[in-house]
């Protein structure tokens, strides 16, 4: 598939297709924008090849996906309702201390354990270690079951290796931002609902924001945030909750207040300074 699918708006607006075995997602990435505060371009679309592999990619790149927006209506809560106080409350469950390929590991074959795990690799998926070979292969091989993550570590490989997908959001063909630019990936979770439970198996949406971009002066493609619900087709393996399939679509995304616009140094700065969050229910 070409590159301009992987990164244009998707068939019936989403953001992702269908991934796993059967079939893979589609995300798409950040264009250009000529004017920090006006609108982004929008990219062609291309074929369905690439795209299919950059579902894996990103489900959380979405963090990435600031720029190509496809004119979707923006997704909406379908009720008023709110939840019960079990589903925002602390647990007091004391969070896992294990780590695989850096990331947390080991969490509880428990609602809580299964909402804590998709929250966590959202942000591994979503992060700036997917654009370096080494920390790309530990990420995939502690999120994805095994017969997911053999078959898709090429076809994330190839993806973040593209020249052209590299050049268009500013980075150079090792994946590394411009001399005086920092390039910021950042998954934010805001909260998380469990679909469906059993005890093998587990379907869980997490709402969060992202940051995209490169940060500095004279950045092209200066830090944008956006808003994603990713749900998780979890499978319990070998002792842990990992990722079988994913998908993905816009929102909601809350109105923007009338802020000032960090600056880069201030925007560098701030990721820089303030690490990011292990997650647990």
């Amino acid at each position: 598939m070409s590159n301009d699918d992987q990164y244009g708006g998707g068939a019936g607006g989403s953001g992702y297709g269908e991934i796993g075995g059967t079939g893979q997602t589609r995300t798409r990435l950040p264009d250009s924008p000529s004017d920090q505060y006006g609108p982004p371009r929008r990219t062609p679309r291309a074929s369905r090849g690439l795209v299919t592999v950059v579902g894996v990619v990103v489900l959380l790149i979405a963090a990435i996906a600031f720029a190509n927006q496809s004119g979707d209506a923006p997704s909406t809560p379908t009720t008023n309702t709110p939840p019960p106080p079990a589903s925002t409350a602390a647990t007091g469950t004391r969070p896992v201390d294990g780590k695989n390929g850096g990331i947390p590991s080991g969490f509880p074959q428990t609602e809580q354990g299964a909402q804590s795990a998709a929250a966590n690799y959202a942000v591994a998926l979503g992060s700036d270690g997917m654009f370096d070979s080494a920390r790309r292969k530990a990420t995939v091989q502690a999120v994805y079951v095994p017969d997911v993550a053999a078959a898709r570590q090429s076809d994330l490989d190839r993806v973040y290796t593209d020249a052209q997908f590299l050049a268009r959001i500013g980075l150079d063909s090792g994946g590394k931002a411009p001399k005086g630019l920092q390039f910021i990936s950042r998954t934010n979770p805001v909260g998380t609902k469990v679909e469906k439970f059993s005890t093998d198996a587990a379907t869980v949406s997490v709402w969060h924001s992202t940051l995209f971009g490169l940060a500095g002066e004279g950045s092209k493609n200066p830090v944008a945030e956006s808003w994603y619900t990713n749900t998780f087709e979890l499978r319990w393996t070998n002792g842990d909750w990992r990722v079988a399939d994913f998908t993905q679509k816009d929102g909601p995304a809350p109105v923007g207040r009338d802020q000032r616009a960090a600056s880069a140094e201030e925007m560098a700065a701030a990721v820089s300074q303030f690490g990011g969050l292990t997650y647990a229910r």
